[in-house]
């Protein structure tokens, strides 16, 4: 059973394997265990969407239809369906894996990098309603 809303993953370094940039249509191999765990979030029944720069507002009109394309095609390629690509969060994204993220415990500032902050952020009540 699929929870309500969708999981972001970003590209380069976390879903495909990177050194570096090579251009709009160079995307690099799967790696291994990111590939596993998105395939079975979507035979679960999951939404996943890639969520990269690579197709942030900067980019010029035509690096973006590349960058939608050879993502689309990429995905379609191993993962038998076209997985959606952005670079917004909105608040039904309710988890985001990234090689660039530190998690921080809510209304505090604090990275969650020790157990005890981890305990912290487990122990935390959310103050809004869903």
């Amino acid at each position: 059973m699929s929870k309500k809303g969708w999981i972001g993953v970003d590209l380069d370094a976390t879903l495909a394997e990177y050194d570096g940039f090579k251009g709009m249509q160079c995307i690099g191999e799967p790696v291994p265990a990111m590939a596993e765990r998105v395939k079975q979030w979507l035979k679960d029944g999951q939404e996943v969407r890639i969520l990269t720069a690579r197709v942030c507002s900067k980019q010029t009109a035509v690096d973006l239809m590349i960058a939608k394309e050879t993502i689309r095609a990429w995905t379609i390629k191993h993962f038998g369906v076209a997985i959606a690509s952005t670079s917004e969060k909105d608040h039904e994204m309710w988890e985001l894996w990234d090689d660039r993220c530190r998690q921080v415990i809510p209304n505090t500032g604090m990275a969650v990098e020790t157990e005890k902050n981890a305990q912290s952020l487990k122990s935390y009540k959310w103050r809004c309603s869903d």
